[in-house]
């Protein structure tokens, strides 16, 4: 069996550490089981939020939705990908566009493969990062950019990542580009963006349409702790 796991709100809280209890469980789950993670997160991110032990524990981490690969302190791939002049020109009217009020700074990450953008910014403390959440939760601000963003960039793709992003990588570079190495099935994967524009959908689809194995939602790290134990 291959355990496949997403972080931010699977492992961990969104962009905040993993409990200390939990890490102590998912170590040991980790140490005795083919354990994958796939993020949206850099690998330094990854490593802040689940400790540099519990990233070398697992068997391959894949960073940046797949497009920076990584077994414990070995580089595997990186996806060259950079974002077009006038994606990131539209990136930016959308920021104007926005009726969210508070703005943090570092609205477009640059990460290998992809990118992530945030209205709030990622300079965002949590408070500023919850505010924003919930009022995306009845605004629907993200799952519109992602739509607009995939309607007028079509070799492009983005999808709602996290409590305040939306990621956007070139078509394909998605989570979903990491099947290629289960196609050989026995997988079980847990995640909490499962939604129709969540950037976990795409692996969740190619899962189930190659018949690999099993897809698990999850409510959060908590909810991952309880159906795995």
């Amino acid at each position: 069996m291959k355990y496949i796991f997403d972080v931010d709100g699977t492992l961990t809280p969104s962009r905040k550490k993993i409990d200390p209890d939990f890490l102590i469980f998912f170590n040991s789950f980790a140490l005795a089981n083919e354990v994958y993670l796939v993020t949206g997160s850099d690998r330094d991110k990854t490593i802040e939020q689940i400790t540099h032990l519990l990233y070398c524990n697992c068997k391959r981490v894949y960073n940046c939705a797949g497009n920076d690969v990584y077994e414990g302190d070995i580089s595997i791939y990186t996806n060259p990908w950079t974002l077009p002049l006038d994606a990131r020109e539209h990136l930016n009217e959308e920021l104007l566009e926005s009726t969210f009020p508070v703005r943090t700074g570092t609205h477009i990450e640059e990460r290998p493969g992809c990118v992530n953008f945030s209205i709030v910014g990622r300079g965002a403390n949590q408070t500023e990062r919850l505010v924003y959440s919930d009022w995306d939760t009845i605004k629907e601000e993200r799952k519109g950019i992602a739509e607009r963003f995939n309607k007028k960039f079509p070799d492009l793709q983005a999808f709602v990542g996290g409590i305040t992003g939306v990621d956007i990588s070139s078509k394909g570079s998605d989570k979903s580009q990491i099947i290629r190495d289960f196609m050989d099935g026995d997988v079980v994967f847990f995640g909490d963006r499962l939604d129709p524009h969540g950037n976990d959908r795409p692996l969740a689809d190619a899962i189930e349409k190659n018949k690999l194995g099993t897809v698990v939602e999850v409510l959060g790290w908590e909810d991952t702790w309880k159906k795995l134990t």
